[in-house]
């Protein structure tokens, strides 16, 4: 099995010093260190990559997802050369795709996919619904996200939904609409190790179906490239892009590693096949 020595980020979360006014002050932080990758073993996730249309499009749309402008420069700038070093490398990529979506259904790795994983079994709603709940997501709906103004753009945007023509799967790269599909292809081609790209680093690309919480619940590891994701920031992080970074750490404490791109992508051309 070949490896590939990354430069890689960790955070050191350990030790306290409850001398401090602020004991976790006394954590050792981020650190940086070479580890390896093996490479047959590794996969590049782009999940939720999207073409959302344009804000003249779409208003609505983009009013609520604030971070497309930042998901659309990241597809454009970042993405295509990271994906050129791992499919120059020969490295595994897949593609996690928006469930119940059409766009990717033609693809030959969704079809792969799809076989490998067979029929989805449909999951029951165990929860009860009564009518003070149904007014509690009817609140939730009009006043936290997205606002009743907006939701006919983002159902119109989302029935023209289409991969960013610079991160399209090539060839018959495995494309998954569900942790079920994304489990099957990895056990299909040998893969323990996932390193997530896409959008958004603190929603989707955690809690969506494909996502870390359900693959590391199978054992694997889930890292991320700091470059090639983005995160859902809100008024008082999204100058700073805050929740971003506090997203990495989660993903460098809970599931994984984190890359820089340069990093990884100068790795992977050294081992152009």
């Amino acid at each position: 099995m070949s490896e590939l020595q990354v430069p890689t980020w960790y955070y050191q979360h350990y030790d306290a010093d409850f001398a401090r006014d602020v004991p976790a002050e006394a954590f050792g932080g981020w650190k940086k260190t070479v580890l390896p990758i093996a490479c047959e073993r590794t996969a590049l996730v782009v999940m939720h990559a999207w073409d959302c249309g344009t804000r003249e499009q779409f208003p609505g749309w983009h009013r609520v997802v604030e971070y497309i402008p930042r998901s659309y420069d990241i597809c454009g700038n970042v993405l295509p050369g990271l994906l050129q070093a791992a499919r120059a490398s020969g490295l595994t990529v897949y593609h996690v795709v928006r469930p119940g979506g059409t766009y990717f259904r033609d693809y030959p790795g969704y079809r792969r996919a799809d076989q490998l994983a067979g029929p989805e079994v449909p999951r029951k709603r165990e929860v009860q619904r009564d009518e003070v709940l149904d007014r509690l997501a009817r609140f939730r709906s009009q006043s936290v996200f997205p606002g009743e103004h907006n939701q006919p753009d983002i159902t119109a945007g989302q029935r023209c939904m289409d991969f960013p023509q610079s991160v399209k799967p090539a060839g018959d790269e495995g494309v998954a609409e569900s942790s079920a599909q994304l489990h099957a292809l990895c056990r299909e081609d040998g893969i323990n190790h996932l390193i997530y790209t896409g959008f958004a680093i603190n929603g989707c690309l955690v809690s969506s179906p494909g996502g870390m919480i359900d693959m590391q619940r199978e054992g694997y590891m889930c890292s991320a490239v700091r470059q090639a994701v983005t995160a859902i920031e809100n008024k008082e992080t999204a100058r700073a892009e805050t929740a971003k970074e506090i997203a990495l750490w989660q993903v460098a404490l809970l599931y994984g590693f984190v890359y820089d791109a340069d990093d990884l992508a100068g790795e992977l051309r050294s081992r152009t096949v």
